[in-house]
């Protein structure tokens, strides 16, 4: 409409020019005041037939070839207009979309709980924006609404609830690479399933919980060779399964560890004054013994850091010399569960000694960066 618009006006300025009124002498007199302000101003200001013929008679008097003039110069402008409009909006459809970026998340959390940790790693790796509230551990208020009364659980516009870190993670990978499903679809992909464990108590276990859900062409795509996915498989169950279980033996190793991990927790965590004080002192004795008990269900060395150090090295090795990430030159979905298991010991003795006695420094400090800089969303 704006180039019609410019196209009409450049046409009326130019018959104007050309008219032999145009061309008459004193063209300028009327518009640059010969007639009276008052005048001007009634003649402007009244919409009937005087407005029109006043107009008429200062063009076929000298005022056509200015008011062509004004003609032309709007039409001008209105085309410039156009073609800017024109080229952002060519931009805007040259700019890749990446889907994901419209998602509303919201993530409940405790801070220092490792798989929680591993969906933030995820989340910050391909620049997914979210809130994140804070969960009481001792009342849990946060998520009485929720039937699964554990964390993480992420809400998806408000509507779409996802439960486990692993089938959180892997949902929203298949989210951002299918853009044929929506996440209410893509969940059904990893049903529940419920059990009793040896101990008689009741447990849920989700099929497919480290499996993309991706038709031929974009496992192709991810995955170029085949072996790439089940390594990806097998250290992101290695991850669940044994590495965050050497985390609580680690950082409640001694009562030393044990307080100073429960000051930690207290302090990044959502406490009032006497839990946190109840959960500083009582929960780090308690945590104390328990890691103890831990231990022994493991089949933990007395020297559980040799445990956490063969565990660390096992991941380098199994990444090698050859690749910067397991994944290659980008981490893949392995890299980002064991970044976030291991990131929670930050600030504490067994990082430190991990960071000291291993191979990991470099391989972590990349992530570190990865994650910071949301390399994902390239």
């Amino acid at each position: 409409m704006a180039a019609a618009c410019a196209r009409a006006l450049g046409k009326v300025g130019w018959s104007v020019l050309e008219s032999p009124a145009a061309r008459r002498p004193g063209t300028v007199s009327y518009l640059a005041g010969k007639r009276s302000a008052p005048e001007f101003s009634r003649a402007y200001g009244t919409g009937g037939a005087g407005v029109r013929s006043k107009l008429l008679s200062s063009v076929r008097s000298g005022g056509g070839r200015v008011l062509s003039c004004a003609f032309l110069l709007g039409g001008g402008l209105g085309l410039y207009q156009t073609v800017k409009l024109s080229v952002q909006q060519h931009r805007a459809e040259e700019q890749p979309q990446v889907p994901g970026r419209g998602l509303k998340l919201t993530l409940y959390q405790y801070k220092t709980c490792p798989f929680c940790s591993k969906v933030r790693a995820f989340l910050d790796y391909h620049g997914l924006p979210y809130e994140i509230v804070e969960v009481n551990p001792v009342m849990r208020q946060e998520i009485k609404w929720s039937t699964y009364r554990k964390v993480p659980i992420l809400m998806v516009d408000g509507d779409v609830q996802l439960n486990d870190s692993s089938v959180i993670i892997s949902s929203l990978g298949t989210y951002l690479i299918n853009k044929d499903k929506s996440m209410s679809e893509i969940i059904r992909c990893y049903p529940e399933m419920k059990s009793v464990n040896d101990k008689g108590k009741e447990v849920i276990e989700h099929n497919n919980k480290y499996w993309l859900m991706l038709s031929e062409a974009d496992t192709l795509a991810v995955y170029p060779v085949k072996e790439m996915q089940k390594e990806e498989m097998k250290w992101r169950a290695w991850a669940d399964d044994w590495l965050v279980h050497l985390i609580s033996p680690n950082v409640y190793r001694t009562t030393g560890e044990a307080l100073a991990s429960f000051d930690y927790i207290v302090r990044e965590g959502k406490f009032g004054n006497f839990e946190g004080f109840f959960a500083k002192y009582v929960g780090a004795a308690a945590m104390f013994f328990i890691s103890k008990r831990l231990k022994s269900r493991h089949n933990l060395q007395d020297d559980v850091r040799q445990d956490l150090y063969k565990a660390v090295n096992d991941w380098v090795a199994a990444i090698g010399k050859e690749r910067k990430f397991m994944g290659g030159d980008h981490p893949n979905l392995a890299d980002l569960a064991v970044f976030g298991v291991l990131r929670v010991m930050e600030g504490l003795q067994a990082f430190d000694d991990m960071m000291e006695n291993t191979k990991v420094k470099h391989w972590y400090r990349r992530m570190e960066r990865a994650t910071l800089n949301h390399e994902g969303r390239k």
